[in-house]
């Protein structure tokens, strides 16, 4: 075979792994994917199985209510204001990570870089790739937060979009997102922040980059796991007004659309704060026990500033 050949999946890197540690005394504990293992809510469940979507097609960028039930968790959670006409559904938010460096370089033909944190997700990378684009990673501090100082003025000059996220995965760091989005701004590079794990911060209050403004920015949500809802596939972006009906008006094209079943379970969840409040006491608490059995072996972790990952040394 010719032509381009993707390197294997992360996941299935590990998979031997995985299989060998299942015939040790006690088998194998899987921390290798950050899947929920509690039950979605009843809320979302109840509204699922009550739509009666699932015969027409459902709007590319969400129905109306689905918008706006996004645009008022916006507001009542993280304390900013972007209206339902500069938001838009995707099908959660991985497929939107992957696929935004191909959609951007359309938009931008004179640009071939992505940057994103050299401590990340890998789908940051990949979407670089699968677009024919430069991957770039962008060093982190001791606190794990990228380190906007080290880009080079050669690859802020040929970027396409900045990746941040915050709450990180896997280390947890909170980034100072003013300071991304004014770099972003001084260096005419779309900034994209990844804040799926928002709902999960315990150092300080909960933040989006949509509070300085939308001006070269958006924000990028998801329901996987504020919601235990990662099957069904529910996510949003939001914020600069041009940057969101450009890509809105591409993905009409592509086809990609959340399911009207499911749009009618996310916004029960986005409208239910409940549930998140208890789930947060539940990853907190389950952190905090496995700090504890940690140091007991003599491991040196500590609470993260976000999220529900320990990274602690090897």
């Amino acid at each position: 075979m010719t032509g381009f050949v993707p390197p294997p999946y992360p996941y299935d890197r590990l998979a031997p792994v995985i299989d060998a540690a299942r015939g040790h005394d006690g088998g194998a504990v899987d921390l290798s994917i950050g899947t929920p293992c509690d039950a979605p809510p009843a809320v979302v469940l109840e509204a699922m199985a009550s739509s009666n979507a699932e015969r027409g097609y459902p709007a590319s960028i969400g129905s109306p209510a689905y918008r706006e039930a996004a645009s008022r968790w916006v507001a009542r959670r993280l304390g900013a204001e972007v209206g339902p006409e500069h938001l838009a559904a995707c099908v959660g938010t991985k497929e939107f990570v992957a696929g935004l460096p191909h959609l951007l370089k359309l938009r931008r033909p004179d640009r071939d870089t992505v940057l994103y944190p050299a401590v990340s997700y890998p789908s940051y990378e990949m979407g670089a790739i699968l677009a024919g684009c430069r991957a770039v990673a962008v060093p982190v501090d001791e606190h794990w937060r990228i380190d906007l100082s080290a880009i080079s003025a050669q690859d802020a000059a040929r970027a396409l979009c900045l990746w941040v996220n915050t709450p990180g995965n896997p280390a947890g760091g909170l980034d100072d997102l003013g300071a991304a989005a004014a770099w972003g701004r001084a260096h005419d590079v779309a900034v994209f922040s990844d804040e799926c794990y928002v709902e999960f911060t315990w150092n300080g209050p909960r933040r989006t980059i949509l509070s300085h403004g939308l001006d070269g920015v958006v924000a990028v949500h998801s329901l996987s796991k504020r919601s235990n809802f990662a099957g069904a596939r529910a996510g949003f972006y939001a914020g600069d007004p041009e940057l969101v009906e450009y890509l809105s008006e591409i993905r009409k094209h592509q086809g990609l659309m959340v399911p009207g079943p499911v749009q009618a379970g996310a916004i029960a969840a986005w409208d239910d704060d409940a549930h998140v409040d208890a789930q947060a006491q539940i990853y907190r608490s389950r952190l905090e026990r496995l700090i504890g059995q940690l140091a007991r072996l003599g491991v040196d972790a500590s609470m993260p500033e976000g999220a529900f990952y320990l990274w602690v040394p090897a």
